[in-house]
């Protein structure tokens, strides 16, 4: 799946960013969201699944040492030129090259959606262990009354139910400390949600 995500990807890059990279696609209240969730969290942030880079910049805007990895040459490619000063690599959700304890929150906003229920838990334990104890973890996706599939426009993705995702969440050794949800405005009202996780420390 990781293989068929990147290439589908790679052919709408451009349209993507296009469309979506920059803030003012943004809606307010995830706005509002981030911002305050990243403000709490002690140490350096990872954007996983960054995209053209639009929230990275954001948050090193707000002041945070915030770096983005993206699979899609594509997307890392924009990230640079339209932000030059902020760091971005090419980097795979489900191993990322970041050793142990390394970031003090990371952000996963729509980046684990095209995750299978029977591999979803790969990345969340990816994050757990580049997280210091007590690190924090934002997940942004799309909801539903249970795990189904998605008719997305770019390659197959998942909807999760809030309490479904967060028995992932715990079972790769998180705390779920907030869950949000909102209806986006026509004409895809599409349910939105986010779950903001702490990592429990070790023992």
């Amino acid at each position: 799946m990781a293989s068929e995500v990147s290439s589908s990807y790679s052919r709408r890059a451009a349209e993507y960013a296009e469309r979506l990279g920059s803030m003012t696609a943004v809606h307010p209240s995830d706005v509002h969201l981030v911002s305050t969730w990243a403000a709490g969290v002690e140490g350096p942030l990872l954007d996983a699944g960054c995209g053209p880079g639009h929230w990275t910049a954001y948050l090193r805007e707000l002041g945070h040492d915030a770096r983005g990895v993206d699979q899609v040459a594509g997307f890392i490619e924009h990230a640079r030129a339209s932000h030059p000063s902020a760091p971005f690599a090419i980097g795979n959700v489900d191993a990322l090259d970041d050793p142990a304890d390394s970031y003090g929150g990371v952000l996963a906003w729509y980046s684990l959606i095209h995750h299978e229920p029977e591999t979803i838990r790969r990345p969340l334990e990816e994050f757990a262990r580049v997280l210091r104890p007590g690190g924090r973890l934002l997940v942004g996706f799309f909801v539903a009354d249970n795990v189904k599939p998605l008719d997305h426009a770019v390659v197959a993705a998942y909807q999760w139910s809030s309490a479904v995702l967060g028995k992932e969440l715990i079972a790769a050794g998180f705390d779920v400390e907030e869950t949000h949800t909102r209806t986006a405005s026509a004409p895809n009202p599409r349910p939105h949600g986010a779950i903001l996780a702490r990592l429990r420390p070790a023992g």
